[in-house]
């Protein structure tokens, strides 16, 4: 049976984009990425602007291959997180959810626009989300419209995924396999 998703997001659990802007954490490399906002070559990114900083751990990529799960990214980044991100976390080039239209739309309903579209992408799979965004009314939905498992695991953007977190995350997936087994 397939392993269950982890949709990822990039900035808020993987790079903890509100720390102190001073004060890079342990164990973290920085990553300038050129911003996409204005297109001035054949590239799409922009020379213009000061690059966006990102703080990435190395150690991350080898920690979220052995949770147990099919990793999937779930971000703002889409495809650039495999050109970008990946990388720097030795993780191989991985699926991700293409928002479309939903990509920071406001719903006036209080859904994050992420999880109308990651709930269809499962189709039912089971599934961990992480992400600094989400909240109960996030949780309400998923409850009412996935038909399978589904946990979301909310990351404080200041310090990012940290070991309980992936404890978290790999207890979740052993919860799963246990119960097919056992089901």
């Amino acid at each position: 049976m397939n392993r269950p998703l982890l949709f990822l997001d990039v900035d808020g659990p993987l790079n903890p984009y509100a720390a102190q802007p001073e004060r890079r954490p342990a164990g973290y490399t920085t990553l300038r990425v050129p911003r996409k906002d204005t297109h001035d070559d054949d590239s799409g990114f922009s020379s213009r602007r000061r690059p966006l900083r990102v703080w990435l751990n190395p150690e991350h990529g080898r920690i979220l291959l052995k949770l147990g799960f099919e990793l999937c990214w779930a971000t703002t980044w889409m495809d650039d997180a495999n050109r970008w991100i990946a990388p720097v976390l030795g993780l191989p080039e991985l699926p991700f959810v293409d928002f479309g239209g939903a990509l920071l739309q406001e719903r006036p309903d209080g859904i994050h626009w992420k999880t109308e579209p990651l709930v269809n992408y499962a189709g039912g799979r089971p599934f961990a989300w992480v992400d600094d965004e989400q909240s109960e009314l996030d949780q309400t939905y998923v409850a009412a419209h996935h038909r399978g498992p589904g946990l979301l695991h909310h990351v404080n953007p200041r310090i990012g995924l940290r070991e309980n977190d992936f404890r978290v995350l790999a207890d979740y997936a052993r919860s799963l396999s246990t119960s097919r087994t056992t089901g």
